[in-house]
């Protein structure tokens, strides 16, 4: 299989700065890619180096197995790339916006190919192509950006957070429409912060931390590294006794619960079966779970701050300080 994109020990420095610190990222031809990551974790800016809107501290960058920064204007060329933050032109119409960024791919608007496509695309997004840019919503010039992706087929599709400012039926539409790139044999890289997203659309998933990969993978492959969650019907604790690599165990409304490393699962279900348990249910780990894995401890921090610049947190400090000197 061709790999669309590879990025070995890529670095980006900003001064002081390591907005990539040794990136290892491979695409595979004919794949939707997942790229994780809060904001500041590197994402967009492998995206500009990968555009070769940015230049790399250190490290190769490829695209189509060309340099990104030396052959950027032959990659644009077999590109389509969606931003998250779309700005139109104020004094053009949505439709003249479209027609404009299609005939910059190479797009005749002349064609009967791409003026159905555009129509098929503007109808299925809801989209009234008369308006001035300046009347656009962050929604409507989202949506701009994507018609005129969608519309001019290309080879590789560099989505960055492309569903921002999209109510969830709009969300629904472009996931449509990646499915229909994938069956055209099309690469997707898709950066996104929505978990659901990317869990339906990707084959693989990489997910980026202080400017490094620090997971990647399908999410069968990925799943292995957190635990899956057992549920059955149960009236006491007796019921998760004895059961092999059990942890966490409780029992709730009726229902006994349990976690398992999930590659030990198939080591349970044999004990269950013999204890014929009724209501059974195994839920595999979610993306969001792992995510959390890489990510919960920052979370964490997160909210220790805000609990401690929150307008009693000065409260709270005197009085712990009252109890330890008493």
């Amino acid at each position: 299989m061709n790999t669309i994109i590879r990025t070995d020990g890529l670095t980006k420095h900003y001064g002081r700065v390591h907005a990539l610190d040794g990136l290892d990222l491979g695409v595979d031809e004919g794949q939707v890619h997942g790229f994780l990551g809060p904001n500041g974790a590197g994402k967009s800016t492998t995206i500009r180096i990968l555009l070769g809107l940015a230049r790399k501290t250190g490290g190769t960058a490829t695209v189509f197995g060309e340099d990104s920064w030396t052959a950027s204007v032959g990659i644009h060329r077999r590109v389509a790339y969606v931003p998250g933050d779309v700005s139109v032109w104020p004094n053009l119409s949505g439709g003249e916006a479209i027609d404009f960024l299609a005939r910059l791919r190479g797009a005749s608007t002349k064609d009967p190919g791409y003026r159905a496509e555009r129509e098929r695309l503007m109808t299925a997004f809801q989209f009234d192509p008369r308006k001035k840019g300046r009347a656009y919503s962050k929604g409507n010039r989202q949506k701009v950006a994507l018609i005129a992706a969608f519309a001019v087929p290309a080879e590789l599709y560099i989505l960055d957070e492309p569903t921002s400012g999209l109510d969830p039926l709009m969300e629904v539409v472009f996931r449509d429409e990646v499915q229909r790139l994938r069956r055209g044999g099309a690469t997707v890289l898709l950066s996104s912060h929505i978990l659901s997203e990317v869990e339906l659309l990707c084959d693989r998933v990489s997910i980026i931390r202080a400017g490094r990969i620090v997971e990647s993978g399908t999410l069968a492959e990925l799943r292995h590294l957190t635990r899956t969650e057992v549920s059955f019907e149960a009236a006491d604790e007796s019921a998760l006794a004895g059961i092999p690599g059990a942890h966490d165990g409780t029992i709730d409304d009726g229902r006994a619960r349990f976690t398992v490393d999930s590659d030990a699962v198939p080591a349970v279900l044999p004990v269950l079966a013999q204890r014929a348990v009724t209501g059974l249910r195994i839920e595999p780990p979610s993306l969001e779970e792992l995510f959390l894995r890489h990510y919960g401890d920052d979370l964490a921090a997160l909210r220790a701050a805000e609990e401690d610049s929150s307008p009693h947190s000065g409260t709270r400090a005197s009085r712990r300080a009252a109890v330890k000197g008493s």
